[in-house]
């Protein structure tokens, strides 16, 4: 059994919790700029730190007035916004815990998170928000409040809290220390139903502690700052929240990723964290781009001296005919991919599904480091992570101080450290086979572990799979609604590593014949496979299955096989259950044409 750790860096509080930030920064930078705001006219509008422990002190009083308890869950659902942040700082002022949902989050989904966590209130974004927690509402005795943001929420809050002193509201944000429960995530199960993993405000400040020391060079920086375009509902984005607040670094905030580019043209982050997909579509639009402007020769081979020239450093040494073509490429390409950026981007930090060695090394010869590192929600996010002053490209970096690594005889990756949470929520069996008795966290991800500490991911032991984008899909939710159709006989969903969640169906074979004569339709399963009929009959079936899912883990594609999996032919154990791995091997060529 392979082991490696990294022993601690930095002293991590062992009293407080996440909302001395606020207050500190308050004290000592109070004209900060701690976020920048849209402004509606395509510029920003600065929030200074005393401007925010002033914002977030008001809809503190708000909750308290409410009857917000210590500990009680409040749970937020909308898109990546400022309000987000203020009302997470919030929530912990009160001494309770944030509940974050998914916006693309199904009724279905809303229902059992709000119900599971015992939510006692709920901020939502918008009216279309507050139709699926009404919808089920009657189900949920626990729940004693809900406000809109759009309908004024934080400016009601502020309305609310007015009569409370401001010696209650510090008596309650000071009350709760770092073993305090800071929030519940929900996360996939391969069950399908979403299991709360909680996170206390230790597991923020030991992993944030290390963070911000490990990567100063993009917290600590001049004028540093970064955009956030991800789901603070996922925890990625929120580690980058609490630590642009811990460092005092710039904040802006976008949900509008279909103008993601002009606002990072405006907001010029020093820095950003995206998902894998984010990178991807960069490198595609300006590959189509130059392309379409006669320049895609010219744009290939701009992108192979990128590549070249990253993997030269790997090796220590640059040829000088690979520096001489980078020199030339980075004075007539290179800059303009970096101004898609926003133009002062040198870091940015890319988790949640492998990035690829190719597209690691391309960003970094372009002069944007790529810093891929590993986690999960379970372990308040990174567990690994490349550095500026030690990356291996096509590695997720080492453990982070005070972090240690196992690989178990199977090659499951195990991890110990103070950042992995304290178990599920209610859910003590889960919990029980997740963390072992010597505090090892089980991933459920194969690895290895070279000689100088770095890992690398090789593959999943576990169901669950996680797009491009870096969205956690448990697949058997998705396979169990399909299959309840009449015509299915089986049903794989796919999308590891994938833009989007897709689907092999087979047909029963004892169904199909009624269907056919009612349809007029003759030959056999693989003669229809491609019969609009059949396909509308089988969309009927994914339409259903989508509707107990978010967007972004929703079927969009589908395949009908010809021929159905039999455990005479080696796909279905005796108990019916399908061999995965066999039906994938078996079906590449039809996979990769879902994504082709």
């Amino acid at each position: 059994m392979r082991e490696y750790s990294t022993p601690q860096t930095v002293t991590v509080p062992t009293s407080g919790n996440l909302t001395d930030d606020v207050v500190r920064n308050a004290a000592e930078a109070p004209d900060t700029v701690q976020f920048s705001r849209p402004d509606g006219k395509g510029g920003w509008s600065d929030v200074t730190c005393a401007a925010f422990l002033a914002e977030v002190s008001a809809v503190a009083k708000g909750l308290l007035a409410a009857g917000v308890e210590p500990g009680d869950r409040v749970a937020v659902i909308s898109r990546t916004r400022y309000e987000w942040t203020l009302l997470d700082y919030a929530i912990w002022f009160a001494g309770a815990a944030t509940v974050p949902i998914y916006e693309s989050s199904s009724t279905e989904q809303v229902h059992w998170i709000l119900s599971d966590s015992g939510a006692r209130a709920v901020v939502v974004e918008d009216e279309g928000h507050r139709t699926k927690v009404e919808a089920c509402r009657d189900e949920l005795p626990e729940l004693a409040h809900l406000w809109v943001i759009e309908d004024g929420a934080v400016d009601e809050l502020g309305r609310l809290g007015t009569d409370v002193p401001d010696d209650d509201l510090e008596v309650r944000r000071s009350a709760g220390g770092p073993s305090a429960l800071a929030t519940l995530i929900y996360t996939s199960g391969t069950t399908g139903r979403p299991k709360g993993c909680m996170l206390t405000h230790d597991n923020f400040q030991t992993e944030l502690c290390v963070a911000v020391d490990e990567l100063e060079q993009l917290f600590d920086t001049e004028g540093a700052s970064t955009l956030l375009f991800l789901p603070l509902a996922h925890v990625f984005a929120r580690i980058i929240q609490v630590g642009a607040v811990k460092a005092r670094t710039r904040l802006g905030h976008s949900a509008d990723i279909k103008n993601l580019l002009p606002q990072l043209a405006t907001f010029q982050p020093t820095f950003i964290l995206a998902v894998p997909r984010v990178f991807e579509k960069v490198f595609n639009t300006a590959s189509q781009r130059a392309t379409a402007d006669g320049k895609g020769k010219i744009f290939d081979r701009a992108a192979e001296a990128a590549i070249t020239y990253s993997r030269a450093l790997d090796g220590g040494r640059v040829p000088v005919r690979v520096r001489a073509q980078h020199a030339l490429f980075a004075r007539l390409v290179y800059g303009k991919l970096r101004a898609a950026l926003g133009g002062r981007c040198e870091f940015a930090v890319s988790g949640g599904a492998p990035l690829g060695d190719r597209l690691g090394h391309f960003y970094r010869g372009i002069g944007v480091t790529v810093l891929e590192g590993y986690g999960l929600t379970e372990t308040t996010a990174a567990l690994t992570v490349n550095l500026p002053d030690a990356q291996k490209v096509g590695t997720v970096g080492r453990p982070i101080p005070g972090t240690a690594v196992r690989i178990a005889d199977d090659g499951e990756l195990l991890f110990r450290g103070g950042q992995v949470f304290t178990g599920y929520w209610n859910n003590p069996e889960a919990s029980a086979e997740a963390l072992d008795g010597d505090g090892w966290f089980h991933t459920g991800d194969v690895g290895e572990v070279d000689d100088e500490g770095f890992v690398r991911i090789t593959g999943r032991k576990k169901e669950i799979l996680v797009t491009a984008g870096g969205k956690n899909v448990a697949p058997a939710v998705l396979e169990d609604r399909v299959r309840a159709a009449a015509l299915v006989s089986q049903c794989l969903v796919v999308g590891d590593g994938q833009p989007f969640i897709g689907a092999l169906v087979t047909i029963d074979e004892e169904a199909f014949p009624a269907w056919a004569e009612h349809h007029g339709k003759s030959g056999r399963i693989a003669d229809l496979v491609e019969d609009e009929d059949l396909r509308a009959e089988i969309q009927g079936a994914v339409d259903e299955a989508n509707k107990a899912v978010s967007k972004a883990e929703s079927i969009r594609k589908f395949a009908i096989l010809p021929h159905d999996w039999t455990e005479e032919a080696g796909q279905v154990t005796p108990s019916l259950k399908l061999k995965r791995n066999v039906v994938m091997r078996e079906s590449r060529d039809e996979i990769a044409a879902l994504y082709a």
